[in-house]
């Protein structure tokens, strides 16, 4: 009887330590983690904000051409006796040479009688003074003091005096014409075209040629009202010392090679044109053939060239691509670590196709523009945050934000182990 009772109580302690073992085991082991599934929802593409200034830049075009350019003309008629070697079709003159010029025969001889007719003049002058004289003194004698200003001669002096001047009159005429049988040129500058020959009669005013000045050239550029405002110029825009013009780029392929030049805007048009409803800027660079060529390359007059017109400066402002702005006031930005759209009010500044500008006080630098279109939108709604990387990679932000979240929260979850077991070890539980 006492051995089925030992048997019995065996049976209960180990039956007893078997339930302790298990409930022990129960209670060390680590509860299953309870995934959250979240609605991937709509795959979206984006790019991230980023920070800088704006720096506005307007784009134009226009024909080079001369500050000065006059056509070559005779005052006084003639035949042509000298043509200079520098007077055809490109070549370059200088300032006070002789272009043209005319048979000078018939103007000297023509010097020569105004000369003549001066000494006569004088001759007859000098007679009349001595006549004058001569009546002054016979009138005193007689004692006339009423006597007439004919009796004194003085009309007779005063035509004499009138005939000199007249001389003098004609000999600087006949000099100034001697003069003109020179066409000299007015400033430095090129021929753009020469229509003479020795031996052709020249008319007065007859065209002779074109010549231009090579000190200046301009371009005539226009642009809309609103880019005349990012260049930050007056309608009525003229440069002086304390407000000088932006600079300006110039762009043109010449013998096959881009070359550049720098100028500067110096005025704006009078008027806008009313077929365009554009105004033109005058843009000028300073001795084309000289200090402002490039690499010897000149701005000739002709050249149709491109200009990148530098304007103001806006500084800190936020840039996200123009796709990412929608409804003109309002950005999608994505929250990777929600997964969820958000749209937020913008103050938008500017926005070209390389971007737009704004400031907001909710986004900041580094956040996630979303760029792909996205229909029926609300702040709030599912959405998996992709960005195309350099490398052609497509990187998944919701995952890499939800890893990160799952690493911080797994060694929570191994420490707690941890301190179980050696609670355990020590005889606590």
């Amino acid at each position: 009887m006492s051995r089925i009772i030992s048997i019995f109580i065996t049976i209960a302690v180990l039956a007893g330590m078997a339930v302790v073992a298990f409930m022990t085991v129960q209670m060390l082991k680590p509860e299953p983690e309870q995934a959250e599934e979240k609605f991937a929802g709509l795959s979206v593409f984006s790019e991230e904000v980023r920070q800088e200034d704006l720096d506005f830049h307007v784009t134009a075009q226009g024909e080079v051409r001369p500050q000065r350019e006059i056509v070559v003309a005779p005052q006084i008629a003639g035949r042509i006796s000298y043509v200079s070697p520098d007077f055809i079709d490109g070549g370059f003159i200088r300032r006070g040479q002789v272009l043209v010029r005319l048979e000078v025969a018939d103007y000297e001889l023509a010097v020569v009688r105004a000369q003549s007719g001066v000494a006569s003049a004088e001759q007859r002058l000098a007679r009349e003074q001595a006549e004058a004289e001569i009546a002054q003194q016979d009138l005193i004698n007689l004692g006339i003091t009423d006597s007439s200003p004919l009796a004194r001669r003085e009309p007779q002096l005063a035509e004499a005096r009138a005939a000199l001047e007249s001389a003098k009159a004609q000999l600087a005429d006949a000099n100034l014409a001697l003069g003109r049988t020179a066409v000299v040129a007015p400033f430095d500058g090129r021929v753009r075209e020469e229509n003479v020959d020795v031996g052709q009669f020249a008319s007065p005013g007859q065209s002779l040629g074109r010549v231009f000045a090579t000190d200046i050239v301009e371009v005539a550029l226009p642009i809309t009202d609103d880019e005349l405002g990012r260049l930050g110029l007056p309608l009525a825009f003229a440069e002086s010392a304390s407000a000088p013009g932006p600079e300006v780029t110039f762009s043109a392929a010449v013998a096959g090679q881009i070359r550049q030049w720098t100028g500067r805007i110096t005025r704006t048009s009078a008027s806008v044109n009313p077929q365009t409803r554009l105004i033109n800027v005058i843009a000028e660079l300073n001795d084309p053939y000289g200090a402002g060529a490039d690499d010897g390359a000149p701005m000739a007059p002709g050249l149709f060239v491109n200009a990148d017109i530098a304007g103001t400066k806006i500084e800190d402002l936020l840039v996200a691509p123009r796709s990412a702005i929608r409804g003109g006031e309002n950005i999608f930005i994505g929250d990777p670590k929600e997964g969820a759209l958000r749209i937020y009010e913008v103050d938008l500044v500017f926005s070209s196709p390389d971007g737009a500008w704004f400031r907001s006080p909710d986004v900041a630098p580094g956040d996630l523009a979303i760029t792909s279109p996205i229909r029926g939108s609300n702040d709030g709604m599912s959405i998996t945050i992709l960005q195309r990387m350099e490398d052609g990679s497509i990187k998944n932000h919701n995952e890499e934000a939800n890893a990160d979240d799952d690493e911080d929260g797994s060694t929570g979850m191994a420490d707690v182990s941890t301190e179980l077991v050696s609670a355990a070890e020590d005889g606590d539980l």
